[in-house]
């Protein structure tokens, strides 16, 4: 590493609030001899305003042109991602309990509903009759030997597949639905940089 290269790594999303000031340390990581990059790091690049609404996207070029202006002629390297997503946290508000019984309780019943249609489409009563049928030569309307451990596992197979209980995780492996959230907050992470970004398009105007 050369002795006056600043090396600089854009961080992917950064958490902010409003009126903070954003400093260069704050939305990249850097590199560079300890007293430059003391200084670089308490650098102010970007100042949160309301205006902003929730999202801001910082250009690595924006955070170029603060060092050159503090660090004139000084060699910059950047790595890593072009652009930083800043995300307002505001103040959340707390969720009554009514409201949140009647959340619990429309996906109860939206969940028991969508079990037990699929349960009718495939007429799962009576595959387990026949299944009961098959193995003791006997005929019962409501073979309980066989629904109560499938109700079970029916459950515990809904635990296992989301691999979570309440907020604790069984292992360290990610759940299907996790991944798909990972890969949707990708897409819209992308979506945000090049439409939130306006250093990313260059309109023709007419004359």
């Amino acid at each position: 590493m050369k002795e006056s290269a600043v090396y600089i790594r854009m961080r992917q999303k950064v958490q902010v609030v409003l009126e903070q000031p954003v400093t260069l340390g704050t939305v990249a990581q850097i590199v560079a001899p300890p007293a430059l990059q003391k200084k670089l790091q308490m650098l102010v690049i970007y100042q949160v305003k309301p205006a902003d609404k929730h999202l801001i996207v910082l250009d690595v070029m924006k955070a170029v042109q603060h060092i050159q202006h503090v660090c004139p002629g000084i060699e910059i390297q950047t790595v890593g991602p072009a652009q930083s997503i800043l995300e307002i946290q505001y103040q959340k508000k707390k969720l009554a309990p009514v409201y949140f019984v009647l959340v619990w309780l429309l996906l109860f019943i939206g969940s028991a509903l969508a079990i037990m249609n699929f349960h009718e489409d495939v007429s799962m009563q009576v595959v387990h009759q026949k299944i009961y049928y098959m193995v003791t030569g006997t005929y019962d309307n409501q073979p309980l030997i066989l629904q109560i451990p499938y109700s079970l596992g029916l459950g515990i197979g809904m635990v296992l597949f989301f691999n979570h209980v309440f907020k604790k995780r069984l292992n360290e492996e990610p759940s299907p639905l996790e991944v798909e959230m990972f890969k949707y907050q990708q897409d819209l992470d992308q979506y945000v940089v090049i439409h939130e970004n306006k250093e990313t398009e260059k309109k023709i105007h007419g004359d």
